[in-house]
């Protein structure tokens, strides 16, 4: 047992923080925006899986059964479901994206994953397949051999199993039957969403889209999102204002920012985050119990039994307290690099930084996964 002890002292600023420039950089639009309307659309479908080398589903899945017989009975053989055992035949979900502006007779990637307990679907094709959008009318039609990026073998009780052999791909297996409505030229307005919510970047967008135009078209309606009137000389012709309009750059701001994933311990840092001067004090405190089994032994005859026992041994070692003292205006990248020199783990620092965002000395936004 470890009991990590962190301690946040002497937190104080000691004077103004150092003056740092403003970083800037440049992007273009479709980078840091989305045109609101131009999105792909999920799809679903339920097939069947056959081919299989003896490691489809088992006889207890009885939905995969089910979908077999009804699968016969339409081609025209009448099947007892009852009498029905096989082992090369999956039950499987199929999933697609029906991309944006897709016609119909594209072809479009599918990915196939198993709903039962069958072993591997690698060697399987997978059988014609309607695939649904969630107003429930078939976009597309999925069917080909699958390719699956891993395998599963046993014998003697023995198994072996690389990547995940459940799950497989058929790329261009689905054809589109059926297309999204809509005429993207006839649009009379515009909406950008921001991938990053921020009321400087949304103005500075604005701005740009209007110096470009020579006109006030578009307007901020929030920190994410603008609104754009199309011209009268764009009138009918949406796609060309488009593409004149998403190479144009948009000077951005740097975000300050730490990510922290507290499962793994990962922790990324923005170079450009800064904190106030701040003193660290990390010890540590180790207690560890071991066990040794003890047997006592009766002399011979002495009608005496063997009895066992435990003697337990307990060690409490104190680690001597590391600290350091953090000068004011140091990135975190710095103060990163100081705490690892230490000897600081990475769940230590993910413990300190948390620490210091509470104290009010961490200035950036703090994100935990």
């Amino acid at each position: 047992m470890r009991v990590a002890a962190l301690f946040l002292a002497t937190l104080a600023l000691m004077g103004a923080d150092a003056v740092i420039p403003e970083k800037k950089f440049e992007s273009r639009l479709k980078d840091v925006a989305q045109l609101q309307g131009v999105r792909g659309n999920q799809l679903l479908g339920y097939g069947v899986v056959v081919g299989l080398d003896g490691t489809g589903d088992k006889d207890q899945t009885k939905f995969t059964v089910q979908s077999l017989t009804n699968l016969m009975s339409r081609q025209g053989l009448t099947i007892n479901p009852a009498t029905v055992k096989v082992k090369n035949v999956a039950g499987v979900m199929v999933t697609a994206e029906l991309p944006p502006f897709a016609r119909a007779g594209s072809r479009i990637d599918v990915t196939v994953s198993s709903t039962g307990d069958a072993k591997s679907l690698a060697g399987g094709v997978l059988l014609m397949t309607g695939l649904q959008g969630p107003d429930g009318q078939t976009y597309a039609v999925a069917q080909g051999p699958l390719l699956v990026g891993g395998f599963s073998a046993s014998a003697g009780g023995a198994s072996v199993t690389k990547n995940f052999p459940n799950v497989g791909r058929v790329p261009e297996g689905g054809l589109i039957e059926r297309e999204v409505g809509g005429n993207f030229n006839n649009r009379a307005t515009l909406r950008y969403n921001l991938m990053e919510e921020d009321f400087t970047t949304a103005v500075r967008v604005v701005r740009a889209i209007n110096a470009e135009l020579g006109e006030q078209v578009a307007q901020p309606l929030d920190a994410r999102t603008v609104d754009i009137q199309i011209p009268k000389a764009y009138q009918g012709r949406a796609v060309e204002l488009v593409a004149r309009l998403e190479n144009l750059p948009v000077q951005l701001q740097s975000i300050a920012r730490v990510v922290v994933n507290e499962r793994t311990g990962t922790v990324i840092l923005g170079s450009d985050v800064r904190i106030g001067a701040v003193s660290i004090v990390q010890g540590g405190l180790s207690i560890v119990v071991s066990s040794t089994p003890l047997v006592s032994q009766p002399a011979p005859f002495s009608q005496g039994k063997t009895v066992t026992a435990v003697k337990k041994d307990v060690t409490v070692k104190e680690e001597k307290p590391k600290t350091l003292s953090i000068e004011p205006g140091v990135s975190v990248g710095k103060l990163a690099e100081r705490l690892n020199a230490m000897g600081v783990s990475s769940s230590d620092l993910v413990a300190i930084l948390q620490a210091m965002k509470e104290a009010g000395a961490l200035q950036a936004e703090l994100r935990i996964l």
